[in-house]
């Protein structure tokens, strides 16, 4: 004992019993086990012999805990999948409780008591009742996502020192994006315009809107909303400052910005549309989403490579280089 306490004092920290480690507490715990009482009362130790005792009794648990763990009895684990099906069955029907879940599991032929199933619930911060209030804000967009359609406002600067502003679409079920127009001025007949060649386009590619949704933009006025209105839709208007409400169009102006207008010189009105046209041609055919399962909006998934030995990957640039295409060599 006194030459490990002399080993520890040798360490380079300048209070000792700040540089026990647990290995060392163990050994010199077991060291003290060893020794008599009496002699133990008269030597000189870097710790009390409360301390030592602690020591002791914190092993003893420590080993207690392993042996329990080791011979668990009781109720058997539940199984991963078990506990996923938990899970699923409860973030899909928001309606259902514990006992409800359980039932199902049953109707499945999946043997678990109901009392488990309130468990993993709680485990995964879950309520265990069913919820009776109404769907939140995500849920609905979500479930009403074949039939939005987000509008917004974002502006490009040119070289001339000329801010444009840029009248976008996105389609919350397809991911579909639609570039349609931009301006120096936004005025009334201006964006009513662009509201009808909108509903044109969709018209003809056979989509239905039922909701419109926008900020609170003074460009949205009312005769925007009046053209929607009289299409059969109904016009939604986000909170003030609270882009969260219109995510799936905030989110592509971000990308529009960090993939295109921040590393590209536009030079006039027409050079930005251009540009914005490809980029748009480039969002609709080729960028994956997340979404969509890493597909694009217009352009579904390939069937998976077989032959990797002989695999080979084609770069097409766009917008002069900014961005990049990749595709498969035939």
């Amino acid at each position: 004992m006194l030459r490990h306490q002399l080993a520890v004092a040798e360490r380079e920290r300048p209070r000792a019993h700040s540089r026990l480690t647990w290995p060392d507490r163990a050994w010199l715990a077991l060291l003290a086990g060893t020794v008599s009482a009496e002699r133990l009362a008269v030597m000189r130790l870097i710790v009390t012999p409360g301390t030592i005792l602690r020591w002791q009794r914190d092993i003893v648990r420590r080993r207690r805990a392993w042996l329990s763990r080791r011979g668990r009895s009781g109720r058997p684990a539940t199984r991963r999948r078990v506990r996923s099906a938990v899970l699923r069955l409860a973030r899909e029907n928001e309606s259902w409780g514990y006992r409800r879940i359980h039932g199902e599991l049953a109707g499945l032929a999946i043997i678990v008591v109901p009392s488990r199933v309130w468990q993993i619930l709680k485990g995964a911060g879950i309520s265990r009742a069913p919820r009776r209030d109404g769907p939140g804000w995500a849920e609905f967009l979500r479930s009403q996502a074949q039939g939005i359609l987000a509008l917004d406002f974002f502006t490009a600067d040119l070289l001339n020192g000329m801010k444009v502003y840029v009248l976008a679409a996105i389609e919350h079920g397809t991911r579909r994006i639609r570039i349609l127009g931009a301006t120096g001025h936004p005025a009334q007949s201006w964006v009513v315009q662009q509201a009808r060649n909108l509903l044109m386009d969709l018209e003809d590619a056979g989509m239905s809107v039922k909701f419109v949704l926008h900020d609170r933009d003074a460009s949205f006025t009312a005769a925007f909303d009046a053209v929607f209105g009289a299409a059969g839709a109904r016009v939604v208007r986000s909170a003030v400052q609270t882009p969260r409400m219109n995510s799936i169009m905030e989110r592509w102006v971000g990308s529009c910005w960090r993939e295109l207008l921040d590393r590209t010189l536009i030079w006039n009105q027409r050079h930005l549309m251009s540009v914005l046209r490809e980029y748009e041609d480039f969002c609709n055919h080729h960028r994956p989403h997340r979404a969509l399962n890493q597909a694009a909006p217009l352009r579904p998934l390939p069937d998976g490579v077989t032959d990797l030995d002989h695999l080979r990957v084609r770069r097409r640039n766009r917008v002069g280089g900014v961005i990049h295409e990749y595709r498969l060599v035939a």
